[in-house]
């Protein structure tokens, strides 16, 4: 309560402060890669990434599908979410994470870590917000030269606001149809000519549609940024507080998720809750020693205390008409301290532009991790059986640290240790004015270390990993670049989270992940970008069951193939664009331990992907925003034994400028009602899409 209360007044007091200056500029560029917004909106998407290359490079020479949305996107579609935003990203899909954290699947292939701010990892299982996100980029395949390890399917980075210092101020009140409120607000000061402060907060309590699922977070982010000639520094500390009930939604009946049960939750919403509490501290350098050579250095320190529990459905019986209830709770406590540093240098090489890139990233994570396992009463049995016309109960529940089995052994109860020691080098070579070369090798050591606490047994594995990457870009004409690719990523057998490892996994390779991809990405007219990317991603050294002895090997693997279209930007200097479209199919070719029969279809890949969100002005005080989603049916779980059925949403809004510097918009999440299940966790955690919802948004600049 103190921690929320000292945000909000900081936050409060900044934007009432009566220093006002001059009018605002347009969006600022400075020595730092990253793009600053002082003011006025910037369009949809953006002209070049930092994060895909580690250097400042033009999208179009990227030889990767990114996406990348912006901040003017995630205030016209009032997102809230990295689930919000990446419904709009083609190729994505988001999961329900077990109504406790982010998870998704990108290509095919599912993560709960694949996540970065500011190119730096961010692996912990929460929901993260986007208040005081600058844009969100989305880099799809295998991405471990520029990120290390995992990334199999992608990676999310986002990029955080800093100083500009240049005067703004924002304050955004929203509150919505389903009695939430939320309060953001945006501060960059300047404390002198080449210092200043950019103060990002937020409050949001809010309901579902789903009865008794209830949030309230908040979280406040100071930035420091000072300039001094060539040099850079940026001091940023992130307090973030997120509570809410841990829905895991509704089960299935018949092999398609339960109708009629939107609104009901399964379970006890009073025990089902996930509570998360982060501090980060980064410190961002930057050096410019020359127009051809730049030091760039990030620390970053992060503690997180995490606690999980929940009552949920396991199985509905739908002969006898009850379902099956279990439970259990999850405690987590991490600390992330990592350091990236970046030389890149500019020059000739026999004749040749290029820019070529020395890195090396120290990292380590330390984890302490326990379960517990939920025991209903008076019976103490390890399930209950309620009727699924009553299945919200207020459960008489009992956790202790033991499994659910007949012997009662102990639960998990691991503490880890995982370092990290990287070097990498890339290589961008201008061969001709229309052919570049991008080539990349990373090496990465990744040592984890885990000690069970129940038994005092320990084990250790360390892999070195090498992640080549080759691009090709061709550019026949200006506006159009051509461009083939491959790349490497690994998974190490401690999983995404490496909070265990035992006997079998101690002895595993890790994962690995090739992809081929071609593409293209063409600016038809000034200010939009199309892009297509056609692609494979090949998934190896899965963990399979040896026939007649049941062994595990690694011997089971998956694959993904598709088409990716998108188009953003501005097609006019009114109407802005973001819209994709993916063709997808992703299927295991070789049988694995969650697929022993070979003949799987990866759960929560829809054939058929689409999105498009517009905002179209009026005139300069009145805009409309139209957003259409649709996806074709998917799997719940690899099983394949229940299907997600096909839908279409369509989002509408409205922005009225008052006067200058006042602003409102009304946005309508999925204006005809439709009735759809746009992802599951497993068969028996299905998520209900939101009818009907609107949000009401009263903005203030100044």
């Amino acid at each position: 309560m103190f921690l929320r209360t000292v945000s909000v007044l900081a936050l409060a007091a900044a934007l009432v402060s009566p220093a006002l200056a001059e009018e605002i500029d347009d969006i600022a560029l400075d020595a730092d890669p990253t793009i600053v917004v002082t003011g006025q909106r910037s369009e949809y998407g953006a002209p070049e990434t930092c994060t895909a290359t580690k250097t400042c490079t033009d999208v179009k020479d990227v030889p990767q599908s990114v996406s990348i949305v912006s901040e003017s996107q995630i205030e016209d579609q009032a997102m809230r979410s990295i689930a919000d935003l990446l419904m709009y990203v083609p190729g994505a899909t988001p999961g329900t994470g077990e109504g406790n954290r982010d998870q998704i699947t990108l290509r095919g292939n599912n993560t709960t870590a694949d996540f970065f701010v500011n190119g730096v990892r961010d692996d912990v299982q929460y929901f993260r917000d986007l208040y005081n996100a600058e844009r969100i980029e989305v880099l799809r395949g295998p991405n471990a030269m520029i990120f290390g390890r995992g990334g199999g399917g992608g990676v999310v980075n986002r990029v955080i606001k800093r100083s500009s210092f240049k005067p703004y101020r924002e304050l955004a009140l929203q509150g919505d149809s389903e009695g939430g409120f939320r309060l953001t607000g945006d501060l960059d000061q300047p404390l002198g000519d080449s210092i200043g402060l950019r103060l990002n907060g937020i409050y949001e309590n809010g309901e579902s549609f789903r009865r008794g699922v209830e949030l309230e977070r908040y979280g406040v982010n100071p930035v420091v940024g000072a300039s001094f000639g060539d040099t850079r520094i940026d001091l940023s500390y992130e307090y973030f507080h997120d509570r809410r009930t841990a829905d895991r939604g509704v089960p299935a009946a018949a092999g398609r998720p339960l109708r009629g049960a939107d609104r009901i939750f399964f379970g006890d919403p009073d025990l089902s809750f996930a509570e998360v509490d982060g501090h980060v501290a980064s410190l961002a350098l930057e050096h410019v020693f020359s127009d051809a050579l730049t030091l760039r250095s990030r620390v970053s320190y992060g503690d997180f205390d995490k606690f999980y529990q929940n009552i949920f459905p396991s199985a509905l019986n739908v002969t006898t008409g009850m379902v099956t209830l279990q439970a259990y709770n999850d405690s987590l406590d991490r600390q992330n301290l990592f350091n990236q540093t970046d030389l890149v240098w500019k020059g000739d090489l026999a004749g040749l532009s290029h820019t070529l890139l020395f890195g090396f990233e120290i990292g380590r994570q330390e984890t302490l991790s326990r379960r517990r396992n939920g025991f209903f009463q008076p019976s103490d049995a390890a399930t209950l059986a309620v009727p699924v016309g009553a299945p919200t109960i207020a459960a008489n529940v009992i956790f202790r640290p033991t499994n659910t089995n007949a012997q009662r052994t102990p639960a998990a109860f691991n503490e880890g240790e995982a370092s990290i020691l990287a070097v990498y080098a890339q290589e961008q070579l201008l061969i001709t004015e229309q052919v570049e070369l991008v080539a990349g090798l990373r090496f990465d050591r990744f040592e984890l270390d885990i000690l069970n606490r129940n038994n005092g047994q320990t084990f250790s594995r360390t892999d070195n990993l090498l992640s080549p990457r080759l691009g090709l870009v061709v550019k026949p004409v200006p506006k159009l670049s051509l461009y083939a690719s491959y790349s490497r990523s690994y998974l190490p057998s401690g999983g995404d989270q490496f909070t265990s490892l035992d006997v079998t996994s101690e002895a595993l390779k890790p994962e690995r992940f090739d992809n081929y991809e071609i593409g293209l990405k063409w600016e038809p007219i000034e200010g939009l970008l199309a892009t297509a990317a056609l692609y494979q991603l090949d998934r190896t050294n899965t963990r399979a069951n040896e026939p007649g002895t049941n062994r595990v090997v690694l011997t089971g693997a998956q694959r993904s193939r598709g088409l990716e279209i998108g188009l953003e930007r501005n097609v006019t200097d009114r109407w802005q664009i973001s819209a994709g479209y993916a063709l997808q199919e992703a299927e295991v070719t070789r049988a694995t331990a969650a697929c022993p029969s070979g003949r799987c279809k990866v759960p929560l890949v829809p054939r058929h992907q689409f999105s498009m969100w517009n905002r179209y002005n009026v005139s300069g005080a009145l805009g409309f925003g139209l957003g259409v989603i649709a996806a074709s049916k998917s799997y719940a779980s690899i099983g394949n034994a229940v299907t997600l059925p096909g839908y279409a949403r369509v989002d509408a809004a409205v922005f009225y400028e008052f006067a200058e510097g006042v602003e409102a918009q009304v946005n309508v999440e999925n204006l005809l009602g439709a009735n759809y299940f746009p992802t599951a966790h497993n068969d028996s955690n299905i998520a209900p899409g939101a009818p009907t919802t609107a949000r009401a948004t009263l903005r203030f600049r100044f």
